[in-house]
């Protein structure tokens, strides 16, 4: 398994925080995920933020795009503005030979899922002509709220049906997973989730994972990380995900609250658990 974190890009130490760290994988937002602010593509920084990676083994990369997107939307601006920096997000990765771009999908709103659901296999369909050979779009998993978009692995299956394009994934966010209902943890439970998801999405097309615990209630429908075997999934759960071979051969980011103290205490329980499955 690559294993990493979400890291900051502000302070440009990234690299070093994720090295330091243990890491051999990382995740980073381009710009202000609450923005619509695109940070301008810079070629030759982009360049030699891939060779500083390369140096650290810290491969794959990731993107998160911003918490703004909403493939969904009735409302046309918002819904070129959700477009406009997810094509970025995918030129940014091009640019700088980052492997997986993870996105949100938004919300339908008020309109049926029906009438939402068309809306955003347009979108996928308009970012996927022109992205660039070695880039990967992940769709994530929601937490199925309201009318959350990707709430269940079967609509996930659905837009990848619909789709059809080999650049196109699925990134499970564990969190999110258990607060839409799917019970993972315990083995029992893990065995029926990663079941689903061979069904309905396969598991050539589940390239990533975000590994977060969470003191939200199984089904509570909430967007809560809590720090890794501390939470309502607990180690038993996580150490009967990392016990499933599909789940060790993917990459996996950690999206856990607090400091560098607490990164590095998750990412110590992660690398136990991994090392008591092999």
């Amino acid at each position: 398994m690559r294993l990493g974190l979400h890291v900051s890009m502000a302070d440009g130490g990234a690299v070093a925080y994720a090295k330091r760290l243990g890491c051999t994988s990382m995740q980073v937002f381009t710009s202000s995920p609450q923005s619509y602010r695109r940070t301008p593509i810079d070629e030759v920084a982009l360049k030699a933020f891939r060779v500083e990676r390369e140096k650290a083994d810290l491969d794959p990369c990731v993107i998160h795009t911003s918490y703004l997107i909403n493939l969904a939307s009735d409302d046309r601006g918002k819904w070129h503005g959700s477009l406009g920096l997810l094509e970025h997000d995918l030129r940014y990765a091009a640019a700088a030979g980052i492997t997986y771009v993870n996105t949100h999908l938004g919300s339908y709103g008020k309109r049926p899922r029906e009438e939402g659901f068309p809306t955003v296999v347009q979108a996928l369909e308009r970012v996927l002509e022109n992205i660039a050979p070695g880039v990967i779009l992940v769709l994530e998993n929601s937490a199925g709220a309201g009318q959350l978009v990707g709430g269940t692995i079967e609509e996930l299956g659905e837009f990848l049906r619909a789709v059809d394009h080999p650049q196109l994934g699925v990134c499970v966010d564990t969190a999110h997973s258990w607060a839409a209902g799917y019970e993972i943890n315990a083995a029992e439970g893990v065995k029926r989730f990663i079941d689903l998801i061979e069904e309905h999405i396969g598991l050539g097309r589940l390239h990533m994972f975000h590994f977060n615990d969470t003191q939200i209630p199984l089904g509570g429908h909430k967007d809560r990380h809590w720090h890794i075997g501390e939470g309502l999934i607990g180690l038993d759960g996580f150490r009967a995900l990392l016990s499933h071979s599909a789940v060790r051969e993917k990459t996996a980011i950690l999206e856990t609250p607090g400091d560098e103290e607490d990164d590095a205490r998750n990412m110590e329980v992660v690398r136990g658990l991994l090392a008591e499955a092999r």
